[in-house]
Formats: C-alpha cells, structure tokens, sequence
C-alpha cells in the first residue's frame, strides 16, 4: 500500500511545538486520515494519508 505524503517536518523542531501532529491534527479535521510517520532515512516526520481501500465483491 502506497500512501501520499502531504507534507516534510524535521524532526528537530522547537522544543514543547510538534508541528508535524499540529499540521496532521488540522488535515484530520479536514476529513482526511492524515498520520504522521518518521522517516529515519531523512531524520523527518511525513504526514500522510493512505489511499482510499477498494471495495471488493464478495
């Protein structure tokens, strides 16, 4: 599963400010699933949604 990532947060922001939730928190009251992962290769923190599931016909 691939997901979109909306935005790029480094992960050595202010001290007592986390960005990164502050930015997902607001897309999530948007409507969308918006999380916030680490991407350790780039030392950052991604917000992402996952694309929408697929239904399947049973």
């Amino acid at each position: 599963m691939r997901h979109t990532v909306l935005e790029r947060f480094p992960a050595g922001g202010p001290r007592g400010h986390w960005p990164a939730e502050e930015f997902a928190h607001e897309r999530r009251n948007e409507g969308l699933a918006a999380e916030v992962v680490m991407d350790l290769e780039s030392d950052a923190f991604l917000v992402v949604i996952a694309p929408p599931r697929q239904e399947t016909a049973d």
